[in-house]
């Protein structure tokens, strides 16, 4: 008779997030299913996190310990780990090469929630046109200014920059173009002309999109190509009076030089909804100024997008663990160790 496969193990470290992963998949059968907590004894933890196949992991570096984000040191820890999954589009908790040495796959749920965030960078990007935020607090304080002081723009007509034309910024192009009639260009290295024409824009380097455009939105990923991608010389080469909004990740964006093109009024307005520090301290200089919309990271964060994560989240889990090839696999390269090991441990080749 043949042996027995094992079981299937997932770990999840519970992050206060509702709906989430495990609530699709803790009543699968077939799967043993860990809800961990931070704040359990570490040696509890590793014990669960060294037998699982697959680790549900939160997409974002602030919100879990640098003990369990996944680098080579845990994957050394974790020698049955086959995937990493994360709970949203990012993937900064993750070392992706450290992943693909490994064998081990890693999976985003990229566009689960692209919808939510363009449409929240478009609402940034109208309501600091419109000033909207400096007449609601000026109506509240009573201080009695005229309408005229708070004069915003149309956006019909105008140029908007898109940093980052995937599933995100392809939808806030669409918007600007086809709903607000803008002229629309992109940057985006990694997608070429014609693609970036049926996407809605006009693909440009970055340098002419900040010379040209007066609304600028970033829709990037974070890593080391883009880190710190946006500081003091870019933000010069932007025209003055434009309004810049960040709604991808935190670091893309140098802060303090954000800060500073603010002040000395070389830029409009700003909406920023992701921080190097999140949430960042009070005291944070953006945080004292007038044109500057914040939000906490919440651009993604509606009840639609909950689902999507959720529901896209578990299909690639139970997919991955069926032996077949995910749908949003961020590091393909791995595949062929992935199908050596899973072969190895449950007796099937995956397909």
């Amino acid at each position: 008779m043949p042996s027995a496969q094992p079981r299937k193990t997932v770990v999840w470290f519970d992050d206060g997030k509702r709906p989430n992963v495990a609530d699709a998949l803790d009543k699968e059968p077939g799967i043993s299913f860990h809800r961990l907590s931070y704040d359990s004894p570490e040696a509890d933890n590793w014990r669960a996190l060294s037998a699982a196949h697959v680790y549900c992991i939160s997409s974002t570096r602030q919100e879990m310990p640098a003990e369990y984000r996944c680098n080579a040191e845990l994957l050394a820890r974790c020698p049955d780990l086959l995937a990493v999954s994360t709970s949203g589009a990012g993937y900064d908790t993750v070392d992706v090469a450290a992943c693909t040495a490994a064998g081990v796959l890693l999976v985003n749920q990229s566009g689960a929630n692209a919808d939510a965030v363009a449409e929240h960078a478009l609402a940034m990007m109208l309501s600091l046109a419109k000033n909207i935020p400096q007449t609601d607090r000026s109506l509240r304080s009573g201080e009695g200014l005229s309408r005229e002081h708070f004069k915003g723009w149309n956006a019909r007509g105008r140029t908007v920059g898109v940093v980052g034309i995937g599933n995100t910024g392809r939808r806030f192009a669409r918007l600007c173009g086809l709903g607000l009639q803008m002229k629309v260009l992109a940057y985006d290295p990694y997608v070429g002309a014609e693609e970036i024409r049926e996407r809605g824009a006009t693909k440009v380097d970055l340098a002419t999109l900040l010379a040209e455009s007066r609304f600028v939105s970033i829709h990037c990923p974070y890593g080391d190509e883009t880190r710190g991608m946006i500081g003091a010389r870019e933000l010069a080469a932007m025209q003055r009076g434009s309004y810049l909004i960040t709604t991808s990740r935190g670091g893309v964006v140098d802060e303090q030089a954000l800060a500073a093109a603010l002040r000395s009024g070389h830029l409009a307005g700003a909406g920023v909804d992701v921080w190097n520090e999140e949430p960042p301290p009070a005291s944070h200089p953006l945080l004292a100024l007038d044109n500057v919309i914040a939000t906490h990271h919440t651009a993604g964060i509606t009840h639609d997008s909950r689902d999507n994560m959720r529901d896209w989240n578990a299909q690639q889990v139970l997919g991955i663990l069926r032996g077949e090839r995910p749908p949003r696999l961020v590091n393909p390269k791995a595949w062929p160790r992935f199908a050596q090991r899973f072969e190895g441990i449950f007796g099937v080749v995956p397909g």
